[in-house]
């Protein structure tokens, strides 16, 4: 699951989490810092830069993009894995990332994440107060850009309210349990 930044994905991923025990949550490695209340190993791996970079050379991570000045990337193994074990694993990733993992794994099934509306987008980036003004129009320029290419997407889910967007994904992770081909 991707979208712009401040959409909800790290809130949508935490009450499908609740809905879902069975569904494996990727934790991301990132280089930004961490904001108040997350933790590493669970929230995302913090990384400093140099070690990011480390894991990229080794080829330890299925995708990886840079955004607004950090590193965010998965770690290949741990979703390997889950994947080999037959669970179902989602991954909360940014567009750039989850394009790249569409390239290495086109069975995977792709969904988008959208807000109501950019007004509203704005009023959520703005609300973390942890971005200058500088960055929230960065981030809405890149939103835009990234929205255009939900079309690589196999679904779109807006975000209005976190339990109906929760209750949308289920509905797409049972729909494709059902598909013939799988």
């Amino acid at each position: 699951m991707s979208g712009p930044s401040g959409v909800g994905k790290g809130t949508v991923c935490t009450a499908l989490r609740g809905k879902l025990p069975e569904l494996v949550y990727s934790v991301s490695a990132t280089t930004r810092s961490p904001r108040l209340g997350e933790e590493d190993g669970v929230n995302y791996f913090f990384k400093s830069r140099e070690q990011f970079l480390e894991m990229m050379q080794n080829n330890e991570l299925l995708e990886y993009a840079e955004y607004v000045g950090n590193y965010y990337g998965t770690p290949r193994d741990f979703v390997e894995k889950t994947l080999e074990s037959g669970k179902d694993i989602i991954l909360e990733i940014e567009v750039q990332g989850a394009l790249q993992v569409k390239e290495k794994f086109p069975q995977g099934v792709f969904i988008f994440l959208l807000p109501p509306s950019l007004d509203e987008l704005k009023d959520r980036i703005v609300g973390r107060g942890t971005e200058s003004q500088a960055t929230i129009d960065h981030r809405m320029s890149v939103a835009v850009d990234e929205i255009g290419l939900m079309e690589h997407y196999d679904y779109a889910v807006v975000n209005d309210e976190i339990d109906c967007a929760c209750k949308r994904i289920e509905s797409i992770i049972v729909a494709e349990h059902c598909k013939v081909k799988r």
